[in-house]
């Protein structure tokens, strides 16, 4: 796999299509620090930790969904294996107009774009989320 953050968005984005309440996913801490960020912006219910059928790590997603519709409207990869996207502080994209979040990942730590500005720093710009 070459690109394990566009497979587990678009894991999401499939089983949300399909109405599914849990999504697995193999598990990995980049794809945990991403699932952080998800799940404090109430993107996800949460997520937890635990063993495969075939015995490798796996994440279990708890997907969140408002009157039948899921809260993920559009997921979106914008740094890809291919082409990475860094950007300073100053030219983070705001999504929708702020209605959205985008995820960065900093030398401090992965975190929302809203959060990446308040601590002044920029980084690698891993998706966006409406």
């Amino acid at each position: 796999m070459n690109d394990p953050i566009g497979d587990m968005l678009t894991r999401i984005r499939n089983s949300q299509l399909r109405g599914k309440s849990t999504v697995m996913t193999p598990a990995s801490k980049l794809r945990a620090w991403v699932l952080d960020v998800l799940a404090d912006e109430g993107y996800i219910r949460g997520y937890e930790a635990m063993t495969g059928a075939d015995g490798h790590p796996a994440i279990e997603i708890s997907l969140k969904y408002y009157e039948g519709e899921p809260v993920i409207r559009e997921v979106k990869r914008v740094s890809k294996p291919g082409r990475r996207v860094y950007m300073g502080v100053k030219d983070i994209p705001s999504v929708r107009q702020g209605l959205g979040v985008s995820i960065v990942s900093t030398p401090q730590g992965v975190m929302s774009d809203a959060k990446a500005r308040a601590a002044n720093v920029g980084g690698e710009v891993l998706c966006t989320v409406f």
